[in-house]
């Protein structure tokens, strides 16, 4: 047990020096384009002058005084960014000596310690085919340590997957409007309009987490493909041209509706793969957002 728990603190350990260094030396100047249409809290109100926005005038005051006033807002100073982890069967694979698990620790861990620099708050919502547990916002080093250990151990009771059912609770439990990072490999259908729901009320981002031999098989002659949500297991005749050919193209046809999905609800959205750096695509996606 000892050493189980010794070895639960190295990872956060590493997870934490290099989720830290990413988040100070690459993100820093990034981070703020990750907020789109960053939140504007109202301040106060003065009279009108040439040039203002007409938009931003106050009627019921100008009225009241007879000369034009308008309402001054100023950036509001406490953000909240929610993190929407998927911790279904499927994430608990990997064929680059890295599961997608263990990607999704690393960047959630990363846009975590870049919202606590700026002193935003950051929340989580674990799910799997159920809520499986939610982390309130909170500001803090401590609490950002406590998602990633979360991060780390968390054992779901569940394998499925149900992006409706956390975008559903997501846009119920948070009321005011956020930004939200969804880590997930979306292998799931039919969340359609709770994704249009939660991206008209929030601003939601997508970080597919993919492995290349999800999109083709490899030729390995008689195999068991064992799938980790359902339970079962398969035997699948690789070495035919036919069937690999098939699952290219189901697989394709899957992406390329779900990306079709995310671009007519104007959400932005990369995709990673376990095996490869996450920076480049994770500053492709604060690049777009900007």
């Amino acid at each position: 047990m000892q050493q189980e728990q010794n070895e639960i603190l190295r990872k956060v350990r590493r997870i934490e020096i290099r989720a830290r260094g990413l988040s100070q030396q690459l993100f820093s100047g990034e981070y703020h384009s990750a907020y789109k249409g960053r939140g504007m809290a109202f301040s106060e109100v003065r009279e009108y002058q040439y040039g203002d926005d007409v938009r931003a005038i106050d009627w019921n005051i100008t009225a009241r005084l007879n000369h034009p006033y308008i309402k001054v807002f100023e950036e509001e100073r406490e953000l909240t960014m929610m993190l929407l982890v998927d911790v279904s069967g499927s994430n608990r694979f990997g064929t680059h000596h890295q599961f997608k698990e263990e990607l999704v620790a690393e960047v959630a861990a990363t846009l975590a310690f870049s919202a606590i620099a700026n002193n935003d708050k950051v929340g989580v919502i674990f799910f799997s085919d159920k809520i499986e547990k939610f982390i309130p916002p909170k500001k803090g080093s401590s609490h950002i340590l406590r998602i990633i250990r979360e991060l780390i151990t968390f054992q779901p009771t569940s394998n499925g997957t149900n992006l409706s059912e956390a975008l559903r609770y997501f846009t119920n439990v948070i009321r005011k409007r956020c930004t939200a990072f969804v880590l997930s490999d979306c292998m799931d259908s039919h969340y359609a309009d709770a994704l249009k729901i939660a991206a008209k009320k929030h601003d939601l981002a997508v970080m597919r987490i993919v492995d290349e031999r999800e999109e083709e098989l490899p030729d390995i002659g008689l195999a068991k493909f064992y799938d980790p949500e359902s339970g079962m297991t398969t035997l699948v005749d690789t070495s035919s041209r036919e069937v690999r050919r098939s699952y290219r193209q189901a697989f394709a046809a899957m992406q390329g509706h779900t990306e079709e999905m995310f671009s007519k609800y104007g959400i932005d959205h990369v995709s990673i793969y376990t095996g490869e750096d996450f920076v480049k695509p994770l500053m492709k996606l604060f690049k777009m957002r900007s």
